[in-house]
Formats: structure tokens, C-alpha cells, sequence
């Protein structure tokens, strides 16, 4: 009588090497997956704690609009020099509150009003405009780049979240006041000060501190000497209030 061959005992050998291989592929992408995560919480934690001390030296956007002058034949022009918090204009620090972030002194580094309002407007076709804090901005001109998008935006909130974890709102405000694009190839108050009006960022009147933080939604467009009827009448209404705010010390 013949003997009927199984092949069970070989498929379940190749089912269980199936399965090992799996099992070997799975756990190697977690071990990665964690080594990623973890590296990159490791890296921007440090690099954010690094530049709680260092002022730091450039930035992506300055970088970026460097390249653009010299896309268009005006050379490769970066103007910044760093003015610690002291030196900084009081009028200017507290221009950018009344103009800028009403409520700097007192948010986590977002202001939920001011994000509302701004959603409402859009929702409702009127021109775009932002919700973005202070905190934010510097969030995003020293660690992100310019262009809009859900990714940047995201990174936009984890790096807020961090510089108001680990950076006094002294320290927030010194380094806006010194990296943000204040006119063409123009950065930081001791830069504008000297551009527009000749003089040091330290001795800016109301008014002149006013004007240069009335040109920041477009500081490329708009022009701080010079300043248009809407700058105009922008920066007066900052002086209006100006002595309302009171800034870190």
C-alpha cells in the first residue's frame, strides 16, 4: 500500500520564518522609530536651550533674502549688529507690544483671542492676517523658514511651546527685537535704526520706534522713513498707547 507524503511540517517551517522575519522587521522600525523621535526632542531641546545663551548668528530667512538680492543683481545683503535687551530702545520694546502682542506679558506664547479673530476674518474673505504672538515669530524666523504650511505651522507651536518653556519673556523679546526682517536686507532694531533714521537702536523716539513696528507685516513693502498715510496713521495709534505697556525687566 503507498504511503501518502505531507508537506505540513515544511510549510509550517516557512510560516514561522514568515512570521520571524515580520516580527524582526517590526521591532527594528520601533527601535528606529524611537531612536528618530528621540533624537530629534534631543537635538531642538538642546538647540533651544543653546540659544537661551547665544544669540544667535543667522537665520534661514536671512539667508533666503540674501539670495534673492543677488538673484536680482544687488549683491548679497544681509544688514544686522546685536543690541543686548539693555541697549535695546525702551520705546521700541514697547511698541512691539502695543503693536504687535497686546498681551506678550501674559500669554503662554499664544494668544487664543487674537487666533479667533484673525480665523474669523479670513473665514470671512477680508484680506488674510495672522494670530501670531511674538513668541511665535520668533519661533519661526529663528528655527523655521518663511513659507507657509500645516508642517511648518506645527513646528511653528512645538518650538513656541519650547522658547516659553525654557527662555524668559526678557530673552523672547530681545531676540525678535534683534532677527526680525525690519526692511529690505534690514535686520534687528540697531540695523533699522541706522537705516532709516541714522541713529542707534538704543535712542529711538516714540514716534520712530512706532514706525519702524508699523512697517512689520511688510517690511519689504513698506518703508519706515517714508512711511505712507495707513503707516502713518498705524504708527501714531501705537504711540497713543504706548505707555500702556509695561516690558520685561
Amino acid at each position: 500500500m503507498a504511503i501518502k507524503r505531507t508537506n505540513a511540517p515544511s510549510n509550517r517551517k516557512k510560516y514561522n520564518t514568515r512570521k520571524s522575519t515580520t516580527t524582526t522587521w517590526l521591532q527594528r522600525t520601533k527601535k528606529w522609530t524611537i531612536r528618530i523621535v528621540g533624537g530629534f526632542f534631543a537635538v531642538t531641546i538642546l538647540w533651544v536651550l543653546a540659544l537661551k545663551f547665544i544669540n544667535p548668528p543667522v537665520t534661514y530667512l536671512m539667508i533666503k533674502r540674501g539670495f534673492e538680492w543677488q538673484a536680482v543683481g544687488k549683491g548679497f545683503k544681509i544688514e544686522k549688529k546685536w543690541l543686548n535687551y539693555e541697549e535695546l530702545s525702551t520705546n521700541l520694546k514697547k511698541a512691539a507690544l502695543a503693536g504687535e502682542d497686546a498681551h506678550f506679558m501674559t500669554h503662554n506664547g499664544f494668544d487664543s483671542k487674537a487666533i479667533m479673530e484673525a480665523f474669523e476674518k479670513n473665514k470671512d474673505g477680508k484680506p488674510l492676517r495672522g494670530g501670531s504672538t511674538i513668541s511665535q515669530q520668533t519661533a519661526k524666523n529663528v528655527f523655521l523658514w518663511p513659507e507657509r504650511s500645516w508642517i511648518r505651522k506645527g513646528l511653528e507651536t512645538y518650538f513656541t511651546f519650547l522658547i516659553e518653556l525654557f527662555w524668559s519673556k526678557k530673552r523672547i523679546l530681545e531676540v525678535y527685537l534683534n532677527v526680525i526682517e525690519m526692511g529690505q536686507g534690514v535686520y534687528g532694531a540697531e540695523a533699522a535704526a541706522q537705516y532709516y533714521f541714522n541713529k542707534s537702536g538704543k535712542s529711538l523716539s516714540k514716534k520712530e520706534a512706532a514706525l519702524i513696528i508699523a512697517i512689520l507685516p511688510n517690511p519689504r513693502k513698506w518703508d519706515a522713513k517714508r512711511p505712507s498715510r495707513y503707516i502713518n496713521s498705524r504708527a501714531n495709534n501705537i504711540v497713543r498707547y504706548l505707555n500702556h505697556y509695561t516690558v520685561p525687566e
